[in-house]
């Protein structure tokens, strides 16, 4: 992947409303080959990107705009590229 000051992320939608936030280019810390993920509730936390893409649909900019409003606010995360589609990148632990 070539070097950029964005971070990748994807907005998907399960069943009950909920959004989440995948970042397909940045391992969780707990070691199990799963992606950071971002929720309203539960925030910061892993996921298994195949998975929750699986499981869920894209959410629409509306349906998203109030979760990366909380991202780019209070969270703070302010180089973030949305996306619709991505494939997790080999990485390092």
């Amino acid at each position: 992947m070539v070097d950029s000051p964005y971070t990748r992320v994807v907005f998907r939608i399960w069943p009950d409303g909920e959004v989440i936030a995948l970042w397909p280019d940045t391992l969780d810390r707990g070691g199990r080959g799963l992606v950071m993920s971002y929720l309203h509730v539960g925030q910061h936390g892993g996921a298994d990107y195949h998975g929750v893409i699986r499981d869920t649909r894209p959410a629409t900019p509306d349906e998203y705009a109030p979760l990366l409003a909380e991202l780019q606010g209070p969270i703070g995360y302010d180089t973030m590229r949305v996306v619709t589609r991505a494939r997790p990148q080999r990485m390092e632990y």
